[in-house]
């Protein structure tokens, strides 16, 4: 059929996109969830270490709650995040968690009595109370102040995606995969659903619906192959939205480096073997965490670790091989039944993909792109910037929680939490709203995307190929947008990157069968993958300062004074290249300060924050946010961070 109905049509079938239908399911809409692969083969499945929420169950864990959340989120995004959103998300990640319990997560538990730990390099016997015995036990994760992580061993996006999808089934959403959006339908600023293809079959057809949500997870495949993302992460819930020139992206610049990704696959081994006590080495077995940041040595916030990682690397310090020079994860002295119970996924991974063994073997490992902060720029509520019915969430969106560096953890909290909180609000939108549209507008896009479809069918079998094309803007991005970035460098990516855009014009395609055909795939999403990386990168050469994940080292400070904004991107249809501009974070209760860990060189705001904070209503509703169901700042709790403020103070390095 080439035109069906929905209530609520959800675009992506990972953790994010099935938690927001099932919101909208309970509500009793119809919903429609497409995936390109079955949901239980999305990438949220290759989450390992653990879902952060402040539930404060074991010694280590005493005292927590969603303040220290808070601030610990903050703090991770070196300023970055919308506060607000980071105070929604460490009051609500509790409650998602303990539901999870109730959906049949396995969570591991609180074994009371004394229990074996390492922490900072040190054995140590702690006793976990009686009373907490069977309750979901945490552990330590980068940036964090108390032991929040609640895990289900190192398997836990696996046993939160299949509870989910539990739900999902039982709930009757229809779960429709090997399928591709290729467009939204919109019009005047309301978006009525998507034109998609079957990936079997290469068929066109459209749906319309009352509610459109892009979950589509991140992009890092434009970082070609030096990614931890899965193949299907190729950004395409981000061109959906770009493509529309009206939607804006949030923060492109902003790229997550895992300081774990093994060598040579690229992938990644949890940070929670760094939680649970394993130790980084430089190739003289030196521990150089312990002199680079005494505080929090390995468990230091990822930019700041891959960081250090990338300047022993430089300073000749990683151990060479065929595969490029790497650093040593040690593992060893967690001993065997450590590793193959709660690390039980990183102990197969690393024989299954190495042919070592963690309890005897040191871990080949090295910084790879591993998240993407930037997306579909959207307001609290989820709902995309300039566009009626359109919302995002997940790793697709930027909510903003995560500002310029996510905290481990965060991010599979968020799948869930914002699904949930976002989900809520789709629900209700598709609720108040009617499915009043000409089904002419769905046919012109249509139209629109079978002449795109035969242009390429029509294509020589001659040229350049598609393959190459992703190939070396991979190497570009990897080379030149990496852990440190400087102008130069920045400025050379750009111009090849735009070399490579006009090349596409020259690809020829060797395959012509309309259906199950990777290399038409592959052509039809190449265009929409350059363009994110060029938005990348000229986010970041634009961005003259230093902050979390974005390292310029010609611009080595944060500048709080220039630069305390969120870049927003559009490209407007035809147009040659992205045009920026720049938005407040959002409303400011935690002052911008030192983080406690990394680099502390700053320049001051030039703003009082109470100036800083009269403008952000405006300056954000000017750059696209529509209205909100609660009013700004109503989540806010002004000032109930103080008091909680116990991290050992640094020399400031103010400019």
């Amino acid at each position: 059929m080439p035109i069906q109905t929905t209530d609520v049509l959800i675009i992506g079938g990972g953790l994010a996109g099935e938690r927001c239908a099932i919101e909208s399911a309970l509500a009793g809409h119809d919903v429609t969830l497409l995936s390109l692969v079955p949901p239980r083969r999305s990438h949220s499945c290759a989450a390992q270490g653990g879902m952060q929420a402040s539930l404060g169950n074991c010694v280590k864990a005493e005292g927590d709650d969603s303040t220290w959340h808070f601030l610990d989120t903050v703090r991770g995004s070196d300023w970055g995040a919308d506060q607000e959103v980071a105070r929604i998300f460490a009051e609500e990640a509790p409650i998602a968690v303990r539901e999870l319990a109730h959906w049949g997560v396995p969570w591991t538990r609180v074994r009371p009595g004394k229990n074996t730990y390492f922490v900072k390099g040190k054995k140590v016997e702690i006793d976990e109370p009686e009373e907490k015995g069977g309750l979901i036990m945490h552990r330590d994760f980068g940036g964090t102040a108390k032991w929040r992580a609640c895990y289900a061993g190192a398997g836990t996006g696996h046993a939160v995606l299949y509870a989910v999808d539990g739900e999902v089934v039982r709930l009757g959403v229809n779960v429709v995969d090997r399928i591709e959006a290729v467009s939204l339908i919109h019009d005047a600023g309301r978006c009525w659903g998507a034109v998609v293809r079957c990936l079997r079959t290469g068929q066109l057809s459209t749906w319309l619906a009352r509610a459109t949500v892009i979950a589509t997870g991140g992009h890092g495949r434009i970082y070609g192959r030096y990614t931890t993302n899965a193949t299907i992460n190729e950004g395409s819930g981000a061109v959906l939205a770009l493509e529309t020139g009206v939607v804006p992206l949030g923060n492109m610049e902003a790229v997550q480096f895992h300081p774990t990704g093994l060598v040579p696959s690229g992938i990644l081994v949890t940070e929670g073997c760094r939680g649970d006590g394993g130790h980084l080495l430089n190739r003289e077995g030196k521990r150089f965490m312990v002199e680079a940041e005494p505080e929090k040595q390995e468990l230091a916030s990822r930019d700041v670790v891959s960081r250090h990682m990338m300047d022993q690397i430089k300073r000749g310090l990683g151990v060479e091989s065929v595969s490029g020079d790497h650093l040593w994860l040690d593992l060893r002295h967690l001993g065997e039944t450590h590793l193959r119970t709660k690390l039980r996924e990183v102990w197969d991974i690393c024989r299954d993909f190495n042919g070592i063994d963690p309890a005897k073997d040191l871990i080949p490992v090295r910084p790879i792109q591993h998240y993407s902060m930037g997306g579909v720029r959207v307001n609290k509520d989820g709902e995309a910037y300039g566009m009626r019915g359109l919302f995002a969430v997940g790793e697709a969106a930027c909510w903003d929680l995560h500002g310029f560096n996510r905290l481990g953890g965060n991010s599979l909290a968020e799948t869930v939490v914002a699904g949930r909180y976002v989900g809520r609000r789709v629900a209700a939108f598709a609720q108040s709203e009617s499915l009043s549209v000409d089904t002419q507008l769905a046919t012109r896009f249509l139209v629109d995307a079978r002449k795109r479809l035969q242009s390429w069918l029509d294509r020589p079998s001659t040229g350049a190929h598609v393959y190459r094309i992703r190939d070396a803007m991979g190497e570009i991005m990897n080379l030149k947008v990496g852990v440190f970035r400087t102008g130069s460098e920045l400025e050379q990516a750009l111009s090849e990157l735009e070399a490579l855009h006009r090349e596409i014009a020259r690809v020829g395609l060797r395959c012509r069968a309309p259906g199950l055909n990777p290399e038409l795939t592959a052509a039809l999403r190449i265009e929409g993958m350059v363009k994110l990386a060029r938005i990348t990168t000229l986010g970041a050469l634009e961005r003259t300062e230093s902050r979390g994940a974005h390292s310029r080292t010609d611009h080595p400070a944060r500048d709080d004074g220039r630069w305390l904004n969120r870049t927003l991107a559009r490209w407007s249809q035809d147009a040659n290249a992205p045009v920026l501009r720049y938005e407040p974070v959002g409303l400011i209760d935690l002052p911008p300060g030192d983080r406690g860990y990394g680099q502390s060189l700053q320049k001051p705001m030039e703003l009082s924050i109470e100036s800083y904070n009269a403008e952000v209503k405006s300056a954000m509703t000017e750059a696209g946010s529509l209205p909100t169901r609660e009013p700004m700042g109503s989540r806010m709790q002004w000032g109930a961070w103080r008091g909680h403020e116990d991290r050992p103070i640094r020399p400031e390095r103010n400019e």
